[in-house]
């Protein structure tokens, strides 16, 4: 079986400054670390790849910073990655993302199983993994909450419905998205490190895809418009009260509807 999947680096810090002009974020010189919710994903690929045998991909889109996150699946046992990265894929919105990484996927060739978190901390719409299968013509389910069997030509999962847990099985080629907690993931071994240090990682730029139109991506292909984004004002105002219970107490009502939260 060949699996893939899909991880992101992103900010370390909320400390992170905004272009006003683009509306996106500065990312180069910021602390990053791997997307949370990938780490549930790249677990949930390693179990698989424990029961039914096969090789685990990774692919991330970044700037050239963002192979750290690919050497840490290394180490984390993955067998090959790719990082998609060209100038001309900054300031990407949620479509032009994933119609990005889609291309970036089928440059990498068929696979069986594409895995993605259910969403990362920097966006927070868990919609990249589904359009993405769009965009690859899959079927695909979202909200994974566990892998009940892997068969020959398909795979089993349990997924978290908004009223009801519902069981689907998904026939190979599929996209599924995990729920954090699905599996525990596993810490980066030192050995690997050691292993797979000059271990290489593929880039992929616009000229490696079968459409290189420009105006399908980063901002040029992004329909999204930003009208303004700015950090938020860091409030650091405190306050010491001293008294009786009751004197703090009738102290923290009036505060309350001072500040019109009641």
């Amino acid at each position: 079986m060949e699996i893939l999947v899909c991880i992101k680096q992103v900010p370390g810090t909320s400390k992170v400054e905004v272009d006003e002009k683009t509306g996106v974020l500065k990312r180069d010189g910021v602390d990053s670390k791997m997307n949370p919710y990938d780490l549930y994903a790249l677990e949930t690929a390693l179990r698989i790849r424990e029961t039914s045998s096969g090789n685990i991909g990774v692919i991330s889109m970044g700037p050239p910073q963002a192979m750290e996150v690919i050497k840490e699946a290394y180490m984390m046992g993955v067998d090959r990655g790719a990082l998609i990265s060209d100038r001309k894929f900054a300031g990407a919105d949620v479509l032009a993302t994933s119609y990005t990484i889609s291309q970036g996927i089928r440059k990498m060739g068929n696979v069986d199983l594409i895995i993605c978190g259910k969403q990362t901390t920097d966006g927070d719409t868990a919609q990249v993994g589904p359009e993405i299968a769009e965009y690859l013509g899959l079927p695909h389910v979202a909200n994974v909450l566990k892998i009940l069997e892997v068969k020959d030509k398909s795979i089993v999962v349990e997924m978290d419905m908004p009223n009801t847990i519902e069981v689907a099985e998904v026939n190979f080629p599929c996209l599924i998205t995990v729920e954090k907690d699905i599996f525990q993931p596993r810490l980066p071994s030192y050995k690997m490190k050691l292993k797979t240090r000059d271990k290489k990682i593929e880039t992929i730029c616009l000229n490696d895809f079968e459409d290189r139109d420009e105006n399908k991506y980063g901002l040029n292909g992004s329909p999204t418009q930003v009208e303004r984004i700015f950090p938020p004002d860091a409030n650091t105002d405190r306050e010491t009260w001293t008294g009786s219970s009751e004197e703090i107490s009738d102290r923290l009502i009036k505060k309350i509807k001072e500040l019109k939260f009641v």
